[in-house]
């Protein structure tokens, strides 16, 4: 099993353009966003409180929170808290009236273009190409330059 920074090395090889790293940092939390939003429409009837269902979203975050506990407790923490914000932000679009696969479809569809652009200019295909959990490894490669940038460690 590869280490955490042996996976954000590998990570970085296809992330060394300026450009490509400036659209990461946009499209990736996009996607990762929208990914959230496909599922955050998903209802369970279960009420966490008032006006809050349970939601696939929720239980499918436990388990991404899990598996980048398995990496890093630190930058678990990190994307767990980064949920969290996408969990409200979706309770959020949702109370102003939108639904949202709609809004999850058109931001996805626009950050993966955005995400093949940037890989354009880098010359290099997308990691995922080589192995699907470099999907998950993209926005724990954000994070971990938000840690190093506090002086946290991972």
């Amino acid at each position: 099993m590869k280490t955490t920074r042996q996976w954000l090395e590998e990570y970085g090889e296809s992330h060394q353009n300026p450009t490509n790293k400036l659209v990461h940092w946009i499209c990736v939390p996009l996607i990762f966003f929208s990914v959230v939003g496909f599922f955050y429409g998903i209802r369970l009837p279960v009420l966490l409180g008032p006006n809050l269902p349970l939601n696939v979203a929720m239980i499918l975050l436990v388990g991404v929170t899990i598996y980048y506990f398995t990496l890093s407790r630190p930058l678990s923490v990190g994307m767990a808290l980064f949920s969290l914000i996408c969990l409200i932000l979706w309770q959020q679009i949702v109370a102003a009236g939108f639904t949202p696969w709609k809004v999850a479809a058109v931001l996805f569809v626009l950050a993966w273009i955005g995400q093949f652009w940037g890989h354009r200019v880098e010359g290099k295909k997308p990691s995922f190409f080589k192995d699907l959990q470099f999907l998950m490894i993209g926005p724990m490669w954000l994070m971990h330059f938000i840690y190093r940038k506090l002086g946290i460690g991972y």
